[in-house]
């Protein structure tokens, strides 16, 4: 295969990322999305941004993801199929938290049809429910500027000080034990289907997420390819 083929290939993969909330999908998307060149597109950040700015969308959001109850489809899909019609999308891209039920991959997937497209693959990052609850419980998160951390794993120069503006970082109401609690059980409900969906569909690929970020992205690297 020539060169100007593999980055082609490459340029048109679009990917599902799969896995319980705090499996570090986000995280491996980001890697993903920095590594091939394509937009990591995740509806968690997009619902928060709309939340930060006050919309009508973002308010209706912050009701559900304060319960740790899922965004409802309408509101989730909305938002998302217009992300993705952008012209950086053209190409391929991650989509992280999106789909999260059987209805919304059948939204997606006929939106992808008409397109003349489809997903390439769905990474599936599997992590057992008690690492999740100890894992998230160890998130920080700036008021400020919205930057993320983790007392373990990704610990600010400073404890409780964002590293990127000096602001205060707090446990975001999303990651209080018993909210994980909620959202594991959430997920086993109407997100675990997607796993039998997309392996019916022959693109999904599971990599242990109870390993070190980089061993990880790099079982992921040997599926995508380099």
């Amino acid at each position: 295969m020539s060169h100007a083929c593999v980055l082609a290939w490459r340029f048109q993969m679009k990917i599902v990322m799969l896995g319980a909330p705090g499996a570090g999908k986000g995280t491996q998307a980001k890697m993903i999305a920095e590594k091939y060149g394509i937009p990591h597109v995740s509806t968690g950040d997009i619902f928060r941004a709309n939340i930060k700015n006050g919309t009508e969308l973002g308010k209706e959001a912050k009701q559900y993801m304060d319960q740790g109850k899922l965004v409802p489809d309408e509101l989730t899909v909305k938002i998302l199929l217009d992300r993705v019609a952008q012209d950086d999308c053209k190409n391929g891209y991650v989509l992280d938290g999106f789909p999260r039920t059987i209805p919304q991959a059948n939204v997606l997937d006929e939106a992808l049809t008409k397109l003349g497209d489809r997903i390439d693959y769905a990474v599936n990052v599997d992590v057992p429910d008690d690492n999740i609850i100890n894992r998230m419980g160890g998130r920080r998160a700036c008021v400020a500027c919205g930057a993320t951390y983790h007392i373990v794993y990704n610990a600010p120069k400073t404890e409780g000080i964002c590293d990127n503006c000096g602001k205060e970082l707090i446990i975001r109401d999303d990651d209080q034990p018993e909210t994980v609690k909620n959202r594991l059980k959430v997920y086993h409900e109407q997100t675990q289907p997607l796993i039998d969906y997309y392996t019916k569909q022959g693109v999904l690929k599971t990599v242990d997420g109870t390993v070190a970020l980089d061993k990880v992205f790099q079982a992921i690297v040997e599926i995508l390819g380099e």
